[in-house]
């Protein structure tokens, strides 16, 4: 299957595209909303208890608990505590491993909730960034994170009827890309378009998998679609200048973008290579 043309934008002439702001303010996460206190609520300390028998290894659990409440009071007071505990935390870690081997005899995988036991720093650096996202969601959607945002209402109205590809996995890509083709005034103008909604579809997805689990934010067939789209369409618009390739190929590098198939094509269309100079032979 031949790649899409690429794309035209609606009025022509030499003057450089301009981004297209309804297709940006369409691709935008609701603004956060404030309210009488933004700041995260210090909520109820974890309980005490006994679960190895080992007193230093369950003061280290507790610990734990209190970091992964992802509350910055709570995490300082437990970094404090820590140091009080004379045994290093590496020992504290074998003696944990030793106990879920006991516990779970013939389990190879018994001691895999001990990875990273001694590692407190890190265990607050992800506790904080998942609560600030849970208080993202919150401010942002309130009750509503997982109800159909406009974007995702449009995607299944524009892809009803499209073809699933032979693989059965998504729609048929080059009827999507007609079709999403057609809707000018949600279809991107520029790179730095595409990048404003890749973004939209990706942060989107964390949210929702940060407070519903893994696999919470994971898009239908009709969204997955459009975010292919948006992907796609690196390798039809030609950059404006310089910063403009940089950023995607900043997305590139640093996303998952060089492992999808497209990758090649926004390339070339980087560095302004003639159509079809990706292909190989």
């Amino acid at each position: 299957m031949s790649a899409p043309a690429p794309l035209k934008m609606a009025g022509g002439g030499a003057a450089e595209p301009r981004d297209n702001p309804l297709h940006r303010a369409f691709f935008s996460l609701p603004p956060v909303k404030l309210s009488d206190s933004t700041a995260l609520a210090v909520p109820e300390m974890p309980a005490q208890k006994v679960v190895t028998g080992d007193t230093e290894v369950d003061a280290v659990l507790w610990l734990r608990e209190l970091i992964g409440t992802g509350h910055p009071e709570l995490i300082e007071k437990a970094k404090l505590a820590a140091k009080r505990i004379k045994t290093p935390l590496a020992q504290l870690e074998k003696r944990y491993s030793e106990f879920l081997r006991r516990s779970n005899p013939g389990n190879p995988f018994a001691t895999f909730s001990a990875i990273g036991f001694d590692d407190l720093d890190r265990l607050a650096s992800q506790a904080i960034e998942i609560a600030g996202r849970r208080h993202e969601a919150s401010s942002r959607f309130g009750d509503a994170l997982f109800e159909s945002t406009p974007a995702e209402k449009f995607c299944n109205e524009v892809m009803n009827g499209v073809a699933l590809s032979k693989d059965g996995w998504s729609l048929n890509a080059a009827e999507a890309a007609e079709r999403f083709d057609d809707v000018h005034e949600y279809r991107p103008a520029t790179l730095s378009d595409c990048l404003v909604e890749l973004a939209y579809w990706r942060e989107l997805n964390l949210l929702r998998d940060t407070v519903g689990g893994t696999g919470a934010g994971d898009p239908n067939l009709a969204c997955s679609a459009r975010e292919d789209y948006a992907f796609a369409c690196l390798a039809r618009i030609a950059p404006r200048n310089s910063d403009e390739a940089v950023s995607v190929l900043r997305y590139l590098l640093h996303g998952d973008g060089m492992d999808r198939g497209e990758h090649e094509a926004i390339l070339f269309n980087l560095i302004g290579a003639p159509s079809g100079a990706s292909k190989t032979k």
